[in-house]
């Protein structure tokens, strides 16, 4: 089985989708988010930093997504004079989550790696919420957010703002620039658990 990608915008469900797949199939999770914020502890001269410039830190990521990306997937872990075929691991998969990626920088990289198509090593799935008003953004915030969401406290004006400046024209973004890369575009707009199990079940015969 191959190692997933899971990308969309905030709040689509990445997340839960990704613990889901680790209970079903054992996958390691690795959360984009996570990564960010330890090159912004690490290294913030590099300008990896969350809640920040979306652009800029997809950016300034894109070139160790690439290079980590083809040596966990590549069959011989092999990148010019490096030899890591030692330390292959078959069967080690992973599901990478998160919304900070720059696939054309990414998949340039990986055609070093031998892999001329994401699709080729990557089983890849995009979430969306494309069909949610403004009304119905700000009502799912209301009803999910939790004080961990940098929306939380956010009043009702804010949250129409950024569903109706960010969050729409966005996932309307996402939708077009993944299915462009070969991703399965699944909306979690409503019914998200049943989503979630079509997920699961398309994985499961691939």
């Amino acid at each position: 089985m191959k190692s997933v990608i899971i990308v969309g915008p905030s709040r689509a469900g990445k997340t839960t989708l990704a613990k889901r797949l680790h209970e079903k199939f054992n996958y390691f999770v690795i959360s984009l988010d996570k990564l960010v914020a330890t090159f912004q502890a690490a290294y913030p001269q590099l300008d990896i930093r969350l809640n920040w410039n979306r652009n800029k830190t997809t950016e300034n990521i894109a070139l160790f997504i690439g290079h980590f990306l083809g040596l966990f997937s590549s069959d011989d872990g092999i990148k010019g004079d490096l030899n890591l075929r030692a330390h292959h691991v078959e069967g080690n998969h992973f599901v990478l989550e998160g919304g900070y990626f720059d696939f054309e920088k990414i998949a340039s990289i990986l055609k070093e790696y031998g892999t001329e198509e994401l699709k080729d090593r990557f089983i890849l799935i995009g979430l969306v919420q494309g069909q949610k008003t403004v009304d119905e953004y700000v009502r799912d915030f209301k009803k999910y957010d939790t004080k961990d969401d940098w929306t939380y406290n956010f009043s009702e004006d804010e949250l129409r703002e950024y569903a109706a400046q960010d969050a729409i024209p966005f996932n309307h973004f996402m939708t077009d620039y993944l299915t462009k890369y070969g991703f399965i575009i699944y909306d979690t707009s409503t019914e998200r658990e049943a989503v979630f199990d079509k997920i699961i079940e398309d994985i499961s015969i691939s």
